[in-house]
């Protein structure tokens, strides 16, 4: 039987890393498309939360109270919003700079990031913002007087989103016919091209379906966490690639993967030794997986084409 303080952890783990996964699926598209990684996504999460909350507020002030309907509209808000910017930053940091020296898009990229960072600073403040937790309540297990392990609707909320979410998005890279044409531009960008298929429409396509990903993640996390600030994207941003590259950035599965490993390892590392050791224990994982798997725990070798 499972000590259940173990289990508990290994419950918060796995909801972070829940989010980690949803959002590293837009590191791992981009890269697996154009070979180049979106250092701007994570403020594109930071965009969907910060959307959801003003979506709340505002239904709230109009007196909305019934809580699908808030949740529904949050989420097609923050979509809608975090799909259009992530279009933007495609369209503006890395169309334009396509095909040149790798390290041109690398620094466009990383202007766009600080850019939106800037501008979520200056037009909603430093300051911490209050998330309302709308999904409320939970189960727990144990006896009473000993430690009881408890699950929160939120927790299973994030589970069961992230589980539809990466099911939808396996179903429509294999069978959809905009999925076929990513696949096809991840093999080959030139000769997909030649053969018909528009790989600026394909690109852009795999930039909003990553950014409307991190939007549910915002939108699940503000309200698991209970607070976001200007700064809310760019760790949670830096901890989705390295779960991405965990687990072999361009693979979806991969991406999910590595997410799970990267909050259960964190969780347990904050359950039983510091949260100040999370970090360490994290991207010290990582190192050794680089090491000994330099391509991810389910990454394939690059191929060099001659």
């Amino acid at each position: 039987m499972l000590d259940a303080y173990f289990l508990q952890q290994l419950i918060n783990g796995l909801t972070i890393g829940s989010a980690y996964a949803l959002i590293a699926i837009g590191y791992t598209m981009v890269y697996g498309i154009i070979g180049m990684i979106n250092f701007a996504h994570g403020e594109i999460y930071m965009i969907g939360a910060y959307t959801a909350l003003i979506a709340i507020t505002g239904l709230a002030a109009l007196g909305v109270a019934f809580l699908p309907i808030v949740l529904l509209v949050a989420l097609i808000c923050a979509v809608i919003v975090s799909s259009s910017a992530g279009w933007a930053v495609e369209r503006i940091a890395y169309r334009p700079v396509r095909g040149r020296h790798r390290l041109i898009p690398l620094i466009s990229a990383i202007g766009m990031s600080i850019f939106l960072q800037n501008y979520v600073h200056l037009a909603q403040g430093s300051r911490n913002m209050g998330f309302p937790l709308l999904i409320e309540g939970g189960f727990r297990f144990g006896a009473e007087g000993d430690f009881q392990t408890s699950i929160s609707y939120i927790q299973i909320t994030i589970f069961i989103t992230t589980l539809i979410c990466m099911a939808g998005l396996s179903w429509f890279i294999a069978k959809s016919r905009t999925g076929r044409a990513c696949r096809a531009v991840s093999q080959d960008l030139g000769m997909s091209s030649l053969l018909g298929i528009d790989t600026n429409r394909i690109i852009a396509a795999t930039f909003v379906i990553g950014a409307a990903l991190a939007a549910v993640a915002g939108l699940l996390l503000g309200m698991y966490y209970g607070s976001i600030d200007p700064l809310f994207g760019f760790i949670a941003g830096l901890k989705a690639f390295t779960a991405a590259v965990l687990g072999g950035i361009g693979s979806i599965p991969g991406a999910m993967l590595g997410g799970l490993i990267l909050g259960v390892s964190e969780s347990m590392t904050s359950g039983y030794l510091s949260g100040e050791y999370k970090d360490v224990v994290s991207f010290g994982l990582l190192i050794l997986i680089l090491l000994f798997k330099p391509t991810g725990l389910l990454g394939k070798p690059e191929v060099e084409k001659i």
